[in-house]
């Protein structure tokens, strides 16, 4: 066991603040896991809070990032759900057990891991073992590390809330962590799946994971081509990754009486709809904050079950955040991971 580890920490917003420091190993205290951290998923989130685009209070030093791989390497007194030797991921609501969040409608539940709770980008790290899952066994650190918020994001949209049947419509923008997570997850319960991208190359690597249509965004209104494409029904439901004035779009792209999941804010946090097209279609928009452990402990069995690969454009090493941030920035064909092998 070394005395020392590496963690990537920041004392100001900002990735010129970010440093890689060596500080002591700590010891986990009544309730609290150590774990071997082996990956971390980026997400797009993340950049947004080391940036500082994300308005969320942070404690300095603060070490980003909220998912994660690893073993558990030991445990605190009292701590009754993992062993020593276990292969865990991250939750990134570390209190959301199931349910509702514990919060009201003034003090909105944004509790989160590489938030409000440090995050995952360290050597070790110290949780408590509520805050914990375990680990698909069908997947490797990397590919378990990226399920705790995209996936669980997608999973949360289409078939915790959403209640996604076989045979219904999906329609997925872009090819994101989410977005990408979302396809396969729609393929796997018999759904039909459109994407949306702004790139041809994009739309072919999305069509050999199974989509049935690509529609390029920049070739024409988006929303028009889906309604030809559905002859007029719409889309069962759309995952809305885009946000802004795009919304407008997904609302006359979907079907009546169907759903839109609206997750990303790309384009904007600010939305307006028109109301006649609202109150006539009657279309279920829902906001998609991730979700609870109990979801990912399913979402996990589910990718057990399918063998449900995550699809990782690149791979870096601990100490090539720079780069892997620089990448999220160009935007990649699903996720970006670092890890410690």
């Amino acid at each position: 066991m070394t005395e020392t580890m590496q963690r990537w920490s920041m004392d100001a917003l900002g990735r010129e603040n970010l440093r890689l420091i060596q500080e002591p190993v700590q010891t986990p205290g009544p309730g609290e896991v150590r774990v071997r951290v082996n990956a971390v998923a980026l997400n797009y989130r993340d950049k947004m809070v080391i940036e500082g685009t994300m308005p969320i209070p942070l404690s300095f030093p603060f070490t980003p990032a909220s998912d994660m791989a690893g073993v558990v390497d030991s445990t605190g007194e009292g701590v009754t759900r993992f062993k020593p030797g276990a292969r865990v991921i991250s939750t990134f609501f570390p209190e959301w057990i199931d349910g509702r969040p514990q919060a009201d409608a003034r003090n909105l539940p944004y509790k989160t891991s590489g938030g409000y709770f440090q995050g995952m980008l360290a050597e070790y790290v110290i949780v408590k073992e509520d805050a914990l899952v375990a680990a698909p066994d069908t997947l490797d650190d990397a590919e378990a590390s990226t399920l705790p918020c995209a996936g669980l994001t997608a999973w949360f949209a289409l078939v915790e809330r959403g209640q996604l049947r076989a045979g219904q419509s999906v329609l997925v923008q872009g090819t994101g962590g989410v977005a990408i997570f979302a396809l396969q997850i729609a393929k796997a319960h018999g759904a039909e799946v459109f994407v949306t991208s702004g790139s041809d190359e994009k739309l072919a690597l999305a069509k050999k994971l199974g989509a049935s249509q690509g529609i390029n965004r920049l070739k024409g209104d988006w929303a028009e081509n889906t309604l030809a494409l559905t002859q007029d029904r719409g889309i069962d439901h759309i995952i809305e990754t885009v946000g802004g004035e795009n919304l407008k779009h997904s609302l006359r792209a979907v079907a009546v009486h169907g759903r839109i999941s609206v997750i990303g804010v790309l384009a904007g946090s600010e939305i307006s709809l028109s109301a006649g097209e609202l109150l006539l279609k009657s279309p279920v928009i829902q906001g998609i904050g991730v979700g609870h452990r109990r979801a990912l402990e399913d979402f996990v069995r589910a990718v057990d079950v399918t063998g449900l690969k995550p699809v990782i454009e690149h791979r870096y090493r601990f100490d090539e955040l720079e780069q892997a941030l620089k990448h999220l920035d160009r935007g990649a064909f699903g996720k970006i991971v670092l890890t410690r092998e």
